[in-house]
């Protein structure tokens, strides 16, 4: 008989994109992002995939010493693969973004594999009253902000990490991302199993119908045949139906309080761990099981965690 595929659920714990004033349950300081990324590992999470926050104000941060707060913590509990973020923030230069990949050399870290066009101002029409000066600027500078990811800083980003046996998330928002990760290996840059991330529907990336999440399935087949790993994202309210639709075509799955604040129409989620319980679920339905941390280390190629920097 033949093995049965195990489904890795990634959680996205903070990010970058939503602000405190959008839900109580974000995770903020150390304290919380601590307590809800053991809980969503717990779950069944076996990626945990970390941003970290200034904790007086929840502004995205990418000083090293703030990850320091929560890293070390995170991972004696949970055993979970850490993934580290070095998009950081649309708002921030490259040279930012990669400083917690490159000091604590982690097991994987996410690469967004282009530029583009990051539309947050939509969220304005619903949330109209912030705690913070720089949540409203947050969102209306992205009227005019393009999420810069050169080939130059791609490549830079990805020496750089690998050099400490760092493997990536290769976050893909749109098809042309698939043609430049497929330029990428062909040059070299990177080898060994990919983990492709395919987000849908952030404005100026592909959206999230399900013909567009088959588009993107049958592009990275033809491109990368059965050499990778592919996992999803959606984005807000598309979040457990793109999830349900790629795990029954053979993916993986990606949620959190970075992607989505919410578990159901107008039910805001009031943890991290609830989203992954739900896709946990959702999964189990599908008679599909959980791939552990160990698993999914061996599913991704990964150095292991006891070959990290924290």
């Amino acid at each position: 008989m033949a093995t049965q595929r195990k489904v890795i659920i990634t959680c996205a714990v903070t990010g970058a994109i939503h602000t405190p004033s959008m839900s109580p349950h974000l995770p903020v300081t150390p304290e919380e992002i601590i307590e809800s990324a053991i809980a969503a590992a717990e779950a069944g999470a076996s990626i945990l995939h970390l941003h970290a926050r200034d904790p007086e104000t929840g502004k995205p941060t990418q000083d090293p010493a703030v990850f320091e707060k929560f890293l070390p913590q995170i991972k004696e509990a949970t055993g979970a693969v850490i993934n580290l973020t070095t998009g950081g923030s649309p708002h921030m230069t490259v040279e930012e973004r990669m400083r917690p990949a490159i000091e604590f050399q982690p097991e994987l870290a996410s690469m967004n594999m282009g530029s583009i066009n990051f539309g947050l101002f939509p969220m304005l029409q619903r949330f109209n009253t912030f705690k913070h000066e720089w949540e409203r600027e947050h969102l209306e500078k992205s009227h005019d902000l393009v999420f810069k990811n050169t080939f130059a800083d791609i490549e830079k980003i990805m020496t750089l990490c690998s050099k400490n046996g760092t493997r990536f998330e290769c976050e893909c928002y749109d098809i042309g991302h698939l043609y430049s990760l497929r330029n990428i290996m062909d040059r070299g840059i990177i080898d060994g199993t990919l983990f492709i991330q395919s987000v849908f529907g952030i404005l100026g990336g592909i959206g999230p119908h399900p013909e567009d999440v088959l588009h993107m399935r049958r592009t990275a087949d033809r491109l990368f045949g059965s050499d990778y790993q592919w996992s999803v994202l959606g984005a807000g309210s598309s979040q457990m139906r793109i999830a349900a639709q790629a795990a029954a075509m053979g993916g993986n799955v990606r949620v959190g309080l970075e992607d989505s604040l919410w578990l159901g129409p107008g039910k805001l989620a009031q943890s991290n761990a609830s989203q992954v319980n739900k896709a946990r679920e959702l999964l189990e339905g599908l008679s599909l099981p959980v791939a552990t941390p160990d698993e999914a280390r061996g599913m991704l190629g990964l150095k292991g965690g006891d070959k990290v920097g924290f």
